[in-house]
């Protein structure tokens, strides 16, 4: 399997990673099809996310097995600016938890209250994006 280049995302992209904006990660299972979950994310560089999770969880297997992952982020307060972004992950350690407090701050303000020595950070390296910003007001009926 063959890496991409990294692609570094414009600062309107930037900027909604870094926002407390929740994603959802899609990895690839075992048999092929797709697994969605909800994540933390923050920004390391330009073509660079982070999220963590525990180093026994579906979605570490899953990209530790299939590295290709797809991410969506919608505005918390505009849910018509939104980045769709694909890259590969690698998984790195994260037993100190420090990746995982840094996210329960930006988040919540507080450390994460769980504590474990098996988590893991999942750096995504963005190969491509769309960001988007429609011209729309959400107006629910």
């Amino acid at each position: 399997m063959t890496t991409s280049t990294p692609k570094a995302m414009s600062a309107e992209a930037q900027n909604l990673v870094r926002k407390p904006n929740f994603a959802h990660l899609a990895t690839v299972r075992a048999n092929g099809s797709p697994k969605l979950d909800p994540v933390w994310i923050d920004l390391v560089d330009e073509s660079t996310v982070i999220m963590a999770t525990g180093g026994d969880s579906l979605k570490t297997q899953n990209v530790l097995r299939d590295p290709r992952v797809a991410v969506s982020i919608v505005d918390i307060d505009n849910p018509y600016e939104e980045l769709q972004l694909r890259g590969t992950c690698a998984v790195e350690s994260d037993a100190d938890m420090s990746v995982l407090d840094a996210l329960s701050h930006k988040y919540t303000g507080k450390p994460f209250p769980g504590r474990s020595d098996t988590g893991v950070v999942l750096r995504i390296t963005v190969t491509q994006y769309l960001y988007q910003d429609l011209p729309f007001e959400h107006t629910p009926a």
